[in-house]
């Protein structure tokens, strides 16, 4: 968290580079737009973010986005309700969470192999699922979470606020949260320490999963349409935003105000990429400098406080 004030100025400097060198960028359109994009990403990287600080990793987080969306595309045109899409997007979401936290904390899988696995398990159920169909045309109630405006700010940025605010909450102000801190930190002192070190893994999973199925509603929102693969390129953005925001893969460390920044950095990185009508096949290269330099930048610190 120390390192937060020094991204969010990253953050705000490349604003203004971006104000400088392109007509469009600072219009309120398109800050809603950069707004918007960041909101979907930071929903996916944020469950990621419990699990990472846990000490655990979740590669599934697209793929159980896929599937959360493609099943409750399925539920609203087999039942015609919202109400059974919202429960089915969640459901699935969570269930799948909670099956990588038990392969993770109670099989002992590792966490690599384990969402890995789940990655294309919940992707292969997804293509079969939707044998190739792409499925379309979904009420207002719910293309509203991902299109609506609430006081002329896009429900997915409110969505996004109520997701870090609780996030934080959870993190920094209950038990639990700073449980979590500590398994990530060194899992066996906090099992000496009396901590539940298996419960609190399977909570971050479960809470990943069920970000996914938030998710996965955002996006049916968005698109209109549920296809398998819909999520996909979502998973290594997903990754950037959480380490570009500061939290340690060796888990113990991080927060979800940075993964917050982490993702408006991209996507607004993105944005200016293509105002500036830079080709996409240099977007990669940028976001990998992007996190080098995020990553760089923490180890210097971390030499100075040493």
């Amino acid at each position: 968290m120390n390192a937060l004030p020094a991204r969010i100025g990253a953050l705000l400097l490349l604003a203004l580079a971006l104000s400088l060198a392109t007509e469009g960028f600072a219009t309120a359109t398109n800050l809603l737009n950069v707004l918007r994009q960041a909101s979907l990403l930071f929903l996916v990287a944020s469950g990621l973010t419990l699990v990472i600080i846990g000490g655990g990793l979740d590669l599934s987080v697209a793929a159980n986005l896929t599937l959360s969306a493609c099943t409750a595309a399925l539920a609203f045109k087999a039942t015609g309700s919202v109400a059974a899409a919202v429960a089915t997007a969640l459901g699935c979401g969570l269930a799948v969470g909670l099956l990588n936290g038990l392969l993770v904390a109670v099989v002992r899988v590792p966490a690599f192999l384990a969402t890995y696995g789940t990655l294309w398990i919940a992707s292969g159920a997804a293509y079969w699922l939707m044998a190739g169909r792409v499925v379309y045309g979904f009420p207002p109630a719910l293309r509203g979470l991902g299109t609506g405006f609430v006081l002329g700010v896009p429900t997915p940025v409110w969505i996004m606020l109520a997701v870090a605010v609780a996030g934080g909450a959870f993190l920094f102000l209950s038990a639990a949260g700073r449980e979590v801190f500590f398994t990530g930190a060194n899992e066996e002192a906090a099992r000496l320490s009396g901590i539940p070190v298996r419960r609190r893994r399977i909570l971050v999973y479960g809470l990943s999963g069920l970000m996914c199925g938030v998710a996965a509603l955002v996006y049916l929102g968005r698109v209109n349409a549920a296809e398998a693969g819909l999520g996909d390129p979502l998973l290594l953005p997903a990754v950037a935003a959480v380490l570009i925001g500061g939290t340690s893969l060796f888990g113990g460390a991080g927060g979800l105000a940075g993964t917050l920044v982490g993702a408006l950095i991209l996507t607004t990185v993105t944005n200016g990429l293509n105002l500036l009508d830079v080709g996409a096949a240099w977007h990669p290269f940028v976001t990998g400098t992007i996190i080098l330099a995020a990553l760089g930048a923490d180890a210097l610190l971390a030499r100075r406080g040493a």
